[in-house]
């Protein structure tokens, strides 16, 4: 199956991040061609609305947090419709740092697409939702420090691959579109990439032994071993991705990013944070990271 390289929650951020700064030239042009650059304004483009700061917060009496709700174990629903995982631990942590209560949270869903434009558009006050900084990213949002270290990692069920090692001249399954590809590339240059279309379809390639073994987030694969555990991760990662609290940029939210990241810091030293990590499964220093001149092992 042929690969596709353009990740689409990638293309979806650029877009975002064009469209931004192509209303910042719309802005530039009234102010220096006054009237000319005025037609531009006329186009039919929408503009963000407002994000609440740490004050209108206060007052509105709660926060809004865009998650993922089919995202195990960092953000899903349980058998009775409610929402659990680190994430929701962490949002809710976070209402009661800043408000006073862990229950002072709406939850707004969100696919991965709108992960940043509900907070460009002030629809939610923070995203959580397994977002790594990125410098394009960050030309739009601010980011937290991390909460959260992601990165690649490899699952297989075959009892013949024990370490990184044991694929290096074998067949991989990635995600087509996904930024997935180079990193095996790079980590695994003798391997056989296949390209698959789902998580489903990777299982069944597994399934009939197709591929050795399947690559994308250890953060997804941990909630893929604890729905099917015969499958393991493998010890090592390919890459190391920081999983950030989404907020809005602008000098009237500072407040809000020093709370943020000063709780994060608090929780992290106090180990809060590596305890609900290790409670929903995910890994947590236990995977090794793999480095340029290090052999897969």
């Amino acid at each position: 199956m042929k690969l596709t390289t353009d990740d689409p929650a990638d293309v979806t951020d650029n877009f975002v991040v064009r469209k931004r700064v192509f209303l910042s030239s719309v802005a530039s042009a009234i102010f220096r061609y006054g009237i000319v650059g005025l037609a531009f304004c006329l186009l039919p483009i929408p503009f963000s609305a407002r994000a609440a700061d740490l004050e209108a917060i206060g007052q509105r009496g709660y926060l809004i947090v865009a998650v993922k709700d089919n995202l195990r174990p960092l953000g899903f629903r349980d058998a009775l419709g409610n929402l659990q995982g680190l994430e929701i631990d962490l949002a809710q942590r976070l209402a009661a740092e800043l408000l006073g209560r862990a229950d002072a949270v709406r939850w707004k869903p969100v696919a991965n697409r709108d992960r940043l434009t509900v907070v460009l558009e002030g629809k939610a006050d923070l995203a959580i939702a397994r977002v790594t900084a990125t410098p394009s990213r960050d030309r739009i949002v601010s980011f937290s420090i991390p909460y959260y270290m992601d990165g690649i990692a490899l699952v297989t069920k075959d009892t013949s691959v024990q370490r990184l090692g044991d694929v290096e001249t074998r067949t991989v399954a990635v995600l087509n579109g996904s930024s997935t590809i180079a990193k095996v590339r790079y980590a695994l240059p003798k391997a056989e990439l296949v390209g698959v279309n789902s998580y489903t379809e990777a299982r069944s390639l597994l399934e009939s032994g197709g591929a050795a073994a399947f690559a994308a987030d250890a953060s997804v694969l941990t909630g893929w071993v604890q729905e099917y555990p015969q499958y393991r991760l493998l010890p090592t990662l390919l890459s190391a991705e920081p999983l950030c609290v989404v907020m809005p940029k602008g000098v009237q939210y500072d407040e809000l990013r020093r709370r943020v990241n000063d709780a994060i810091a608090r929780w992290k030293a106090e180990g809060w944070l590596q305890q609900r990590a290790i409670y929903w499964g995910l890994p947590w220093d236990n995977l090794k990271e793999s480095t340029p001149n290090q052999s897969p092992n």
